[in-house]
């Protein structure tokens, strides 16, 4: 039984080790290719992660395989705040990304957003200057509003019925109930009649094609839509690597235990 544990932990962190190089060679990636500063931001946390479970599972297989205790000690801590980490992790997102779905639009394929349907937190993030500067900047280099280029020629009414992301939805066009008038994707007039309400999003909207809407609620409240769905995948896919990391740590009780009595034999017994 003492074989069997201490060779299964060996083997759980051999994968381990070999996801790590995966992750790294992920940041590594995100480091060398990619311009824009929205996906370079992205390469040291994942290169961290990596390093991380690199460190930790270079620290199983010693302490497993040359049943070194003390790298057991070592690793099992650090699984242990891996897990409880993970764990906070993912209960904060389901929390924060509860509130905010999409208002219905009659007579339209897509949604609107806004922004006090969302958790306050999210709320605050967003309103932080910096923050939604960063944003900003990372929207006009991803250009998410110039993938219109072949709906620019569509009437208002083929236009209404296109399926938009959140983002574009919110982004790249003004909210509805602005009531201005349609000429193309992103180029919309002012009614003679003026726009029928004061909100804050119809005086933002404008059609220079490097401002539109990048300063409206509506385009912060449509980056959160994204967000919350990607970070509700996130967050399904930490629990799979939750109940697999209690697995390996559960294993790693189980191979320092052995170690110990292995150890207590030696002593006492002599055995080998």
């Amino acid at each position: 039984m003492a074989r069997i544990s201490n060779g299964l932990i060996g083997f759980l962190n051999i994968l381990i080790l070999l996801f790590s190089f995966v992750v790294i060679g992920v940041g590594a990636y995100f480091s060398l290719q990619s311009s824009a500063d929205c996906e370079r931001f992205l390469q040291w946390p994942v290169i961290i992660i990596g390093i991380f479970l690199l460190v930790v599972s270079l620290f199983g297989i010693l302490g497993s395989c040359c049943r070194i205790s003390f790298f057991l000690w070592i690793y099992l801590f650090a699984m242990f705040l891996l897990i409880l980490a993970m764990l906070f992790s993912t209960v904060f997102v389901f929390i924060v990304t509860n509130k905010g779905v999409g208002d219905v639009i009659s007579g339209r394929g897509y949604k609107e957003y806004r922004l006090g349907d969302y958790s306050s937190w999210l709320q605050k993030e967003v309103g932080n200057y910096k923050t939604w500067s960063k944003i900003e900047s990372c929207l006009r280099t991803a250009k998410v509003c110039h993938g219109f280029t072949a709906k620019e020629l569509a009437s208002a009414n083929e236009f209404y019925k296109k399926n938009l992301s959140p983002t574009q939805s919110g982004c790249c066009k003004p909210p509805t109930y602005c009531g201005y008038d349609y000429v193309n994707a992103t180029y919309w007039d002012t009614p003679k009649t003026g726009v029928k309400t004061t909100d804050v999003d119809c005086k933002a909207w404008s059609n220079d094609q490097e401002k539109l809407c990048y300063g409206c609620n509506s385009c912060k409240a449509g980056v959160l839509a994204t967000m919350k769905t990607k970070w509700k995948e996130i967050a399904i896919f930490n629990v799979v690597l939750i109940v697999f990391f209690v697995f390996v740590y559960t294993v790693g009780c189980c191979a320092m235990k052995n170690n110990r009595s292995d150890k207590y034999r030696r002593q006492f017994y002599g055995y080998r």
